[in-house]
């Protein structure tokens, strides 16, 4: 029994031990999905102007900067892979130019660990759609406290953050779970993700 469950803890070790190639493509994923930010970062002013009718509901624009995370982690599945991709994006963003300065990397640090415990509450084990959708859920509900209690809109009314927080789950359940998720499987049925348990997962239920 004791044999067992050495042979099962290193079994475990093993899996979860990041490799050269996990930390070179989590860090592609990064800097790939930290460029994205920019253009979002100059996108966000325009496509908010609709939103403002209904004051807190720009909040639905929020997933842009919340998929890098849930990516990282649907595809490294790894501990803390959510965390580092979603910082790495948050680092490039900061660093090439974002609005808010280096307050993002505080933003990727949280967003990134909202998406990182739910990972972990599955215990690294599970990585179907729901979890992809809550993961995006994590990261958006940690977007809205950031954003409701550091920011300007501290002071703004109940309702306003009410709205605020029901629409940044909604965008990182749609855009940081939904479209992550979809990427992801895309990437795989392509080929693209060979070296990792999510492109054999995914050839496998094609054969």
């Amino acid at each position: 029994m004791q044999t067992l469950n050495s042979s099962s803890a290193t079994s475990t070790q093993r899996k979860f031990r990041w490799r050269v190639v996990d930390i070179v493509v989590a860090s592609i994923i990064g800097v790939a999905s930290g460029v994205i930010f920019l253009f979002w970062n100059v996108a966000y002013g325009p496509l908010s102007l609709p939103l403002a009718v209904t004051p807190g509901l720009s909040a639905l624009l929020g997933g842009g900067w919340l998929f890098a995370g849930v990516l990282g982690g649907l595809i490294i599945r790894k501990p803390g892979a959510a965390l580092f991709t979603e910082l790495v994006a948050a680092v490039v963003s900061a660093l090439v130019g974002s609005q808010w300065g280096f307050s993002t990397l505080i933003w990727g640090l949280v967003q990134g660990l909202g998406a990182e415990i739910v990972f972990a509450a599955f215990l690294y084990g599970s990585y179907r759609l729901y979890v992809a959708l809550l993961a995006g859920l994590g990261a958006g509900l940690a977007m809205a406290f950031l954003d409701t209690t550091f920011t300007d809109y501290a002071v703004l009314d109940p309702a306003f953050k009410a709205v605020y927080y029901v629409s940044a789950a909604l965008s990182g359940v749609l855009i940081a779970g939904l479209l992550s998720w979809a990427a992801m499987r895309g990437l795989a049925s392509a080929g693209a993700l060979s070296r990792f348990a999510a492109g054999r997962e995914v050839r496998r239920k094609a054969s």
